[in-house]
């Protein structure tokens, strides 16, 4: 791998793909970053509950610079400027999977990626981390590494407490405005999150089964101060998974990509380059 890469990476200008799901045809906004670096290994990067593509700010883009990777980073539908939710309609209790086993690969085939002879690494964020999770055990011969950033595992007290807040702040502040910012129907994003994590058979959701049959190397950061989860979710992933490189990082909340991101594009940078055939530094 070359690690002589600009300060910058390029970020190309955000496009639609259209792929067909749940009965219908569903738009997705994306955006590539060093598109021209065709033999560069992919990063795939997939947002929180309440992301987007604007949402990631600038990270995807000094990750790929800084790793000399390029990216590709994309609002899931009822995110972002993708196909909004229906107002009547809920997100299941398998909402996760079916990101995972069904939405994205839909979508790296519609933009001709080829995950058998150039598998992608993963680099999930909340919901997003557990969706990597999902789609890394459904097909292990796909995915090169992860990255998970305050995954969920399973649903724990402090998380639906945290949700809880979210939802009034939603109802009584300027949230709401906030999100439009990011998102074309931030009550699509919002409703389509909050409702679920509160649906009370929600609080038997769990993964930590299913993730026992990732192969490809993973490392699973989260801030000490985490306001939606314990470290009980990294660790438990390590416990299962032995292959996995904890990050502990204190000072830091949900989001370890804006709390701490220097610290966490040097290890995500140099974990990248470990394990990576052929790297080259």
């Amino acid at each position: 791998m070359n690690t002589g890469s600009p300060a910058h990476a390029t970020a190309g200008p955000a496009a639609f793909a259209e792929i067909a799901w749940r009965g219908r045809r569903v738009r997705i906004e994306h955006q590539w970053i060093e598109p021209a670096r065709r033999d560069a290994p992919l990063v795939v990067f997939l947002h929180e509950g309440l992301g987007s593509v604007s949402m990631w700010r600038d990270f995807p883009a000094r990750l790929c610079a800084a790793a000399g990777v390029r990216g590709l980073v994309y609002s899931r539908p009822g995110y972002g400027r993708s196909t909004p939710r229906d107002p009547h309609e809920a997100w299941d209790l398998d909402f996760m999977h079916r990101q995972a086993h069904e939405v994205l690969p839909a979508l790296l085939r519609a933009l001709d990626v080829d995950t058998a002879s150039h598998r992608p690494w993963l680099f999930g964020h909340s919901d997003g981390g557990s969706i990597a999770l999902l789609h890394a055990a459904r097909f292990p011969e796909r995915v090169a590494g992860a990255v998970v950033l305050a995954p969920h595992i399973l649903v724990e007290d402090l998380s639906v407490a945290s949700i809880e807040r979210a939802r009034v702040a939603y109802e009584t502040t300027d949230l709401r405005q906030r999100l439009a910012r990011h998102h074309d129907d931030p009550d699509s994003a919002f409703w389509g999150w909050n409702r679920i994590w509160l649906h009370p058979p929600f609080r038997q959701w769990s993964i930590e089964d299913e993730i026992g049959t990732i192969r490809c190397p993973l490392l699973a950061a989260q801030g000490l101060d985490d306001e939606y989860g314990t470290l009980e979710q990294i660790r438990g992933i390590a416990r299962r998974l032995p292959q996995t490189a904890l990050l502990e990082l204190p000072d830091c909340g949900h989001s370890p990509h804006r709390d701490q991101p220097d610290a966490l594009l040097a290890a995500v940078t140099a974990f990248i380059h470990d394990n990576t055939p052929g790297d080259t530094r």
